[in-house]
């Protein structure tokens, strides 16, 4: 077994706090940097050992939190990713019993010799490991019990699913993943909100044949779903599944298997009351050529290259009649000419309700709109419906700030799960009648849909549909609206002019500087998070001006607190002061992931995935802070993670400067900050008048105006 880890030059950089750039440098300019030991001449290897020893010595090694800990200890411990995966394994029984332990007790096992602590830390994981798929009977060495304290000491100070995220990190790149993404947070609350109706109990049973490390079954869990039932092929993203539902999910029954769905079904008698799913995309090798004649192909056998269609009617073959399943999918599944057949005996069932679409960066992969696919599986005494519903919401996301610059997208998922939910109601209790939404849903009859090419997209659907409008009405909200952009571009112009920005001279200044960590000990910052164990229950909704919850969406789009608001305590819970500086535990792009509190944010409460700095006024400005701290170069140095990007905080640095230039720079960051949020209002007024003219002018309701502008 290696006695120290090899790290690339990117998380030397990581470590450090600093941009790979600086590495390199450092590689040039100093003779003593560690030698290469390991890697390729592309990409170079280094002993970590001899790294933080090179970082310590010239004081570039900032504090490492429990987490960093955990990672160095693991990567000591492995040779590579195969035998990362494997080890990650064998340490979720130990990590799951120490998240039941009584914190006394976590202690004194984190306390003990190394010869005694691998032999009680076996005993205690025994009791869980039979939960876990994949796992085998643990057994731990004496040379084991460095990793064991780490693990144990991640669990006790940053919460288990924090520890799970530093144990999952590479499982995506596992042979044989069905899923390397993990499905947004708000895209998986989506799916499990359409799977029931206003006043319809929430489905008992819930099965994912795909999922991935459980974040679907762990929405309609949160929903009140008691039996959660989920297979992956990856034994890696199984165990960990079962260990992020042991430990967040209050169903009484949890089931997680290891396995090929399609080919192994571990589940061939169960009838599911709903379904949620992100099937694999573009697998070719589903099982086509064995499977032929198999059971589950309802609506016929899909094409070797219809993976996605095989997925979606082995969902529909594990639904008790009249069950619901959602299934997120690739746009091209909606329309590809070889799976026109299936597609096409689809909708004659009467299986498929709705098709949504979501916007561009809703959910991996980034660059594709995806759909989500609303089924139901068809009584066979019921006649099938007449219509299908088409909801479009990238025309929504088309006209926010976000959409329209061109850059990834950050949805507003409270307004677009709105629309989708709302839209999704109407035409569940009345799909023959269902009212429209001009531009953005409508209700097709099937026997349109059934053509020579069977296109399923939103778009062709909801895009074509005429606007309908009074000319007057039209005519009116037009004048309305180009007054309020006149407004809006008005107050733009008068922010960005003032002084000039002058050069500091020949060449960029050079900071010196200290990380949050090293504020954190001079008591000039104080740290706050809503921990693992202030997340189990939700707030209680309360009425009137009870305070709400700042979410992590919040902070990202740069609104007002949208969560739930809370009335009395709730558990843990942190009040936010004006002047308080919030930072997203997710990179955004480096984008709006940092805010100073002002009035409209003091005395609402701090949401998950949040930290919250608190500077002391006397030595350290809050726009300065936040300025510093939301540079892209500085986020990316203190994040970590592929698919999922944490920050953390304890790494970001800021300049040492005397508190009246810290206040000079603040004042610039605010200025800034203010014209940002006077650029979105007039980029969606803009939007919005540009698209209500348009729909005027196409849909007959107005006039263009004459040639010198006057009517």
């Amino acid at each position: 077994m290696p006695t120290s880890a090899q790290v690339t030059a990117a998380e030397i950089a990581r470590l450090a706090g600093v941009t790979r750039a600086t590495v390199s440098n450092w590689r040039r300019r100093h003779p003593d940097f560690p030698a290469p030991c390991g890697g390729t001449d592309a990409s170079p290897a280094y002993d970590l050992t001899a790294v933080r020893g090179w970082l310590a010595a010239r004081g570039q090694l900032p504090a490492s939190s429990p987490s960093d800990d955990l990672r160095t200890a693991l990567r000591a411990a492995t040779a590579d990713d195969a035998t990362r995966t494997t080890e990650a394994i064998r340490l979720l029984p130990l990590l799951l019993a120490a998240a039941r332990m009584p914190e006394s007790e976590r202690t004194r096992l984190a306390g003990l010799p190394d010869d005694r602590l691998p032999g009680r830390a076996e005993q205690a994981a025994r009791s869980c490991a039979d939960e876990l798929p994949g796992a085998d009977e643990p057994a731990y060495r004496t040379d084991d019990a460095p990793l064991l304290r780490a693990l144990l000491r991640c669990v006790a100070e940053e919460g288990p699913l924090r520890a799970v995220d530093v144990l999952a990190q590479g499982d995506a790149d596992e042979p044989g993943a069905t899923s390397p993404y993990v499905t947004p947070t708000p895209v998986a609350d989506l799916m499990a909100d359409l799977l029931t109706g206003p006043g319809e109990p929430y489905p008992e049973r819930v099965f994912d044949p795909a999922c991935g490390a459980g974040s679907l079954l762990l929405a309609a869990g949160a929903r009140g779903a008691r039996r959660l039932y989920g297979q992956d092929v990856a034994a890696a993203q199984a165990a960990q599944a079962a260990v992020r539902l042991a430990l967040q999910a209050e169903a009484s029954d949890i089931q997680v298997h290891a396995g090929d769905s399609i080919r192994d079904d571990a589940f061939p008698a169960l009838a599911a009351d709903a379904v949620l799913c992100s099937p694999p995309y573009g697998q070719r090798d589903w099982g086509h050529d064995d499977l032929t004649f198999d059971a589950r192909w309802m609506f016929g056998l899909p094409p070797k290259g219809e993976p996605e269609l095989a997925w979606l009617q082995h969902c529909l073959a594990h639904l008790s009649p009249g069950g619901r399943a959602v299934l997120l999918m690739p746009p091209a599944a909606a329309e590809r000419a070889s799976g026109r057949r299936v597609r096409a005996e689809i909708l004659r069932s009467g299986a498929l309700r709705a098709v949504v679409a979501l916007p561009a960066g809703a959910a991996p992969p980034l660059h594709v709109g995806l759909h989500l696919w609303l089924l139901r599986r068809p009584h066979p005494q019921a006649s099938p419906p007449a219509h299908v519903l088409f909801v479009d919401t990238a025309a929504l996301d088309a006209r926010s700030p976000a959409g329209a610059t061109g850059r990834r997208t950050t949805a507003d998922w409270p307004a677009l799960r709105d629309t989708v939910v709302d839209a999704w109601n109407d035409f569940d209790r009345h799909p023959d009648n269902a009212d429209p939404v001009p531009g953005v849903a409508r209700a097709v009859p099937v026997i349109d849909l059934l053509d020579e090419v069977v296109d399923l997209t939103p778009a062709r659907h909801v895009r074509a549909a005429p606007v309908p409008a009074r000319p007057d009405e039209l005519a009116q909200l037009a004048y309305e609206l180009r007054g309020r952009l006149r407004r809006a571009v008005t107050g733009l112009t008068a922010l960005s002019v003032g002084g000039d920005w002058p050069p500091v001279g020949s060449a960029a200044r050079s900071w010196r500087t200290a990380s949050v960590a090293d504020l954190l000990r001079g008591d000039a910052l104080v740290l706050h998070r809503v921990s693992a164990a202030g997340r189990g229950a939700a707030p209680r909704p309360a009425e009137g001006s009870a305070p709400r919850t700042l979410t992590a969406r919040d902070v990202v789009a740069r609104r007002a607190a949208s969560g739930a608001a809370v009335e009395g305590p709730t558990g843990e819970e942190i009040t936010i002061c004006e002047g308080d500086v919030i930072l997203a535990e997710m990179l955004h792009e480096g984008v709006g992931t940092v805010r100073v509190a002002d009035a409209r944010d003091a005395g609402h409460r701090l949401g998950r995935h949040l930290h919250l700095l608190r500077p002391d006024p006397a030595r350290l400005d809050p726009w300065f802070l936040a300025g510093f701290l939301a540079a892209e170069d500085n986020l990316t140095a203190a994040s970590s993670g592929t698919t999922v990007v944490r920050v953390d905080p304890r790494r970001l640095r800021v300049p040492l400067l005397p508190l009246a230039d810290q206040r000079r720079y603040g004042r610039a960051f605010r200025q800034l900050h203010a014209m940002r949020v006077a650029a979105d209002i007039a980029l969606r007024l803009a939007d919005e008048t540009a698209h209500t003219l348009a729909a005027g002018l196409t849909g007959g309701a107005l006039l263009p105006p004459d040639a010198e502008g006057t009517r």
